[in-house]
């Protein structure tokens, strides 16, 4: 199934596809705030570290397969496959975008 998703969102996960930390720190705000599995992770620096710890940690493939809007933000579910404990899992990563940027992603079971 494929689904339109907004430009940004779209870079960010073609940018995850590929491994590549320094274009996934570029889709954000420069003060954003990323929150994966209990930790949280402010401005571009740090979701750069953090996606470049993740894609070196586990070898994964992400699909994005579902898109709602719920109280402006919008939540994209995927569906998660790689080396990583309890895979395969769908995750909802919920996006608020400040213009065409992200400025929160928090990921979620």
């Amino acid at each position: 199934m494929s689904i339109e998703l907004p430009k940004v969102i779209e870079t960010y996960f073609s940018a995850d596809k590929k491994g590549n930390a320094q274009a996934i720190s570029e889709c954000f705000t420069e003060d954003a705030t990323v929150i994966d599995e209990g930790n949280s992770y402010t401005g571009r620096d740090a979701i750069r570290q953090w996606m470049a710890n993740a894609s070196t940690k586990y070898t994964y493939t992400v699909e994005p397969f579902s898109m709602t809007e719920e109280d402006g933000r919008i939540v994209i579910t995927s569906h998660l496959v790689g080396n990583f404990p309890g895979s395969p899992v769908d995750l909802r990563y919920v996006f608020v975008l400040s213009g065409d940027k992200v400025a929160e992603l928090e990921i979620v079971p």
